[in-house]
C-alpha cells in the first residue's frame, strides 16, 4: 500500500477524533446541564450523564489509536502479522464496549426524552449502538481473515 494512502488514513483518524474531542469538552458538559434541568429530582444526574459519555470517549479513543497503529503496521510491512490481529481484536471489543454502554445507558436516554418530549434522543442512541456493532462485526470479519491469511502465510514459508 502506498505510503501516502496510509498517510492520508492516519489524517482521517486523527480528525475523526477531533470532533468528539470537541463534544466532550463544550457539548457533554452542557447536556448535563440540561439533564439536570430536566430532572431535577434525580440526584446526581448531571454528573452520571457527564460521566457516561466520558466513560464512553474512552473505548472509543483506544480504538483510533489501534487504527492509527494498524496503519503504522501497514507502512512497516507488518500488515500480516500477530500484531496486526491483536489490534483488530482490541478494535471490535472497544466497539462493544461502546455499543453495551449505550444499551445499559438507554434507560438514562429515555429518561430525558421523555422529561423533554424528545423520541429522537432515543434514535440517537440506538443509532450509535447499531454503528458500533458494524465496526465490531467488520472488526471481527477482518481480523479472521488476517488471522487465516497469516497461517496460510506461516504454511507456506514452512514447505520448501
Amino acid at each position: 500500500m502506498n505510503k501516502v494512502t496510509t498517510l492520508f488514513l492516519k489524517i482521517a483518524v486523527i480528525f475523526i477524533g477531533l470532533p468528539i474531542l470537541a463534544l466532550c469538552i463544550f457539548v457533554v458538559p452542557a447536556i448535563g446541564r440540561f439533564a439536570e434541568e430536566l430532572l431535577p429530582n434525580i440526584i446526581l444526574i448531571k454528573f452520571l450523564v457527564i460521566a457516561f459519555f466520558y466513560v464512553a470517549a474512552v473505548p472509543f479513543y483506544i480504538a483510533l489509536y489501534q487504527a492509527f497503529k494498524l496503519l503504522t503496521y501497514i507502512d512497516k510491512n507488518k500488515a500480516f502479522s500477530k500484531i496486526s490481529v491483536k489490534s483488530l481484536k482490541v478494535i471490535k471489543f472497544c466497539a462493544n464496549t461502546i455499543s453495551g454502554l449505550f444499551v445499559l445507558g438507554l434507560p438514562l436516554f429515555y429518561f430525558v426524552a421523555d422529561a423533554d418530549d424528545a423520541p429522537g434522543i432515543i434514535v440517537i442512541a440506538l443509532v450509535i449502538i447499531f454503528a458500533s456493532m458494524i465496526i465490531a462485526v467488520f472488526a471481527a470479519v477482518l481480523q479472521r481473515l488476517l488471522q487465516e491469511a497469516i497461517d496460510i502465510k506461516s504454511e507456506n514459508d514452512l514447505t520448501v
